[in-house]
């Protein structure tokens, strides 16, 4: 009988736009375990909490059984060892994405030998996309169509409700 084969997705996520969707669809042919891990790091300033990030991916993935979502702190190769992970899955935008993402790929290597991290691009409609551009795009009244899901969208709207309702309450 064959091992499993799992990925680890890992990112912030916030919020989920579409080339993140663009490379969980393409692991789908290479895995038969997708665990798209959310990062809890108290030093990024997020517009989403980490419950409303997995929440928003979960809705996004939910006819996907082969994918399912969690979160995580600390050591990305101590979570994927927990899970059973043997692969870690990154997305590749650009060539200035590559030395950072190869560091750190050198990095989980040395500290867990065990783990390989696998690189893809995503379609090219979304090679430019990132979440810091997809906020700063809808806070500068930006369209987003096409570049998030419907589904998130509306819970950007809900949260521009939210900073104003707490602003308005202070």
């Amino acid at each position: 009988m064959s091992k499993r084969r799992i990925a680890v997705y890992p990112g912030s996520f916030d919020p989920i736009h579409n080339g993140h969707l663009d490379i969980i669809h393409r692991c789908r042919p290479l895995f038969d375990e997708i665990i798209v891990a959310v990062l809890s790091n108290d030093e990024k300033q997020a517009l989403f909490t980490v419950d409303e990030r997995v929440a928003m991916i979960g809705e996004e993935i939910a006819n996907c059984s082969e994918c399912r979502v969690e979160s995580f702190s600390g050591l990305l190769v101590d979570f994927a060892d927990k899970v059973g992970a043997g692969t870690i899955v990154r997305g590749l935008r650009a060539v200035s994405d590559f030395e950072y993402e190869f560091q750190m790929a050198l990095m989980n290597r040395r500290l867990n030998d065990h783990i390989d991290t696998v690189f893809l691009m995503p379609n090219e409609e979304y090679i430019y996309l990132s979440s810091r551009l997809v906020k700063e795009v809808f806070f500068m009244g930006g369209n987003l169509k096409g570049l998030v899901p419907p589904e998130v969208l509306d819970e950007l709207l809900q949260a521009v409700d939210r900073r104003a309702a707490q602003r308005a309450g202070q």
